[in-house]
């Protein structure tokens, strides 16, 4: 089946493309065509609506949403994620796993293997897995539960991938924990990206991390070594370090503003990623919540553990591209490009979704000028 989308103002990686008119074949991006062209054998007409056309959001580093958990190891939940996902814009996504015992590790694996395996076109399409943890720094472990944080271990991490079905896409760890490097190498050797965070890393250690391979920070600020001027630490590393891209969470209440501003000016807008790192209390009224067996509060907002200490988010990607936008003076291109083809980057998945380009997956969202959605398109398919 052909489709044509005509009558948009098309967000492309660095701008914004109008008179122009894109072609889907199928599931997939066919071409972009001036609106002068004219094609053949189209089954399907969608009026854009004078619309920005933009490619899906990528949200690779969440928790959960609507109730449920990657922790729950329920394909239910995973189903009910994945839906809620897609509702706010995001067609691809990694599950984000947590410290946790390893058997519960393991089973949540398993069963994202499953899912993938069984899931339909109609919602975000879940990519693989975001480990985080169990191998992070008890200093700095915020909403991580420090009983099960340990060492880096290669041979229980081989558990882990092999329960997954080989669908570990990220694990991320503090770099300065005994075995982290040797840890680093045998993943950048299998061809899984390697994040750092939860750490109280010193600003050498770190750089020798991202130098043998680590590429992506974990929500940059947030669970890491303060910065100092005489020794600048984890963050100090990964803002300065042109290997690194840096997940950031934009919801007005991890990050002071400023704090936003530096990793844009020091990393530069094509290696700022959008996460929500979302709990289950995502799309769900303020009241009591769980996170890796711990009670959360989510109140205005804002999810935190008993003592204060934040747990994740309430965010969506939606929303964070919106206050990019309107609370973090970040253009609409950059904010989108944060949030779709720099995480398609990370993961690299760059060549198959991520931006509006001829061969790469039909995923895309219609939305106006304040980034409200009025139509989603999956694997070429207009659901909403």
């Amino acid at each position: 089946m052909r489709t044509i989308i005509k009558n948009t103002r098309i967000l492309l990686e660095d701008s914004v493309l109008y008179d122009h008119q894109v072609v889907l074949n199928g599931n997939l991006i066919e071409r972009i065509i001036s609106n002068e062209e004219t094609v053949k054998d189209i089954d399907e007409v969608i009026d854009g609506e004078n619309l920005y056309l933009s490619p899906g959001f990528i949200d690779i580093h969440n928790h959960g949403n609507s109730g449920f958990d990657t922790m729950d190891a329920s394909l239910e939940g995973l189903e009910s994620i994945a839906k809620y996902h897609l509702s706010n814009g995001v067609t691809s996504f990694l599950a984000a796993t947590m410290t946790n015992p390893k058997e519960k590790i393991i089973k949540a694996a398993k069963n994202v293997a499953e899912y993938i395996k069984v899931q339909t076109n109609n919602q975000s399409r879940l990519l693989g897995i975001y480990l985080e943890g169990p191998y992070f720094n008890t200093i700095k472990k915020g909403a991580q539960p420090g009983d099960d944080i340990k060492d880096p271990d290669i041979e229980e991490l081989k558990e882990f991938i092999d329960a997954s079905n080989n669908t570990i896409k990220v694990v991320s760890l503090a770099p300065e924990l005994n075995g982290a490097k040797e840890m680093i190498k045998y993943l950048r050797k299998n061809s899984i990206k390697v994040a750092i965070g939860h750490s109280n890393s010193e600003f050498t250690s770190a750089n020798e991390a991202i130098n043998l391979g680590a590429t992506i920070s974990t929500h940059l600020y947030n669970g890491m070594r303060a910065f100092t001027h005489r020794e600048p630490g984890i963050i100090g590393a990964c803002l300065t370090n042109s290997l690194l891209r840096t997940e950031i969470i934009a919801d007005g209440i991890h990050l002071h503003k400023t704090a936003i501003d530096i990793a844009k000016l020091c990393k530069g807008t094509d290696n700022v990623i959008l996460i929500s790192d979302a709990m289950r209390a995502a799309g769900l009224p303020d009241g009591k919540y769980e996170l890796g067996g711990q009670a959360v509060i989510s109140e205005g907002g804002s999810a935190r553990l008993l003592n204060g200490a934040l747990a994740g988010s309430t965010l969506n990607l939606n929303l964070a591209v919106k206050n990019m936008v309107n609370l973090f003076d970040t253009s609409l291109v950059d904010a989108v490009k944060m949030a779709s083809i720099n995480p398609a980057k990370a993961i690299g998945y760059e060549g198959v979704i991520g931006s509006i380009c001829a061969g790469k997956y039909a995923d895309l969202l219609l939305f106006d000028e304040v980034v409200n959605i009025k139509h989603i398109i999956k694997d070429g398919k207009l659901l909403k």
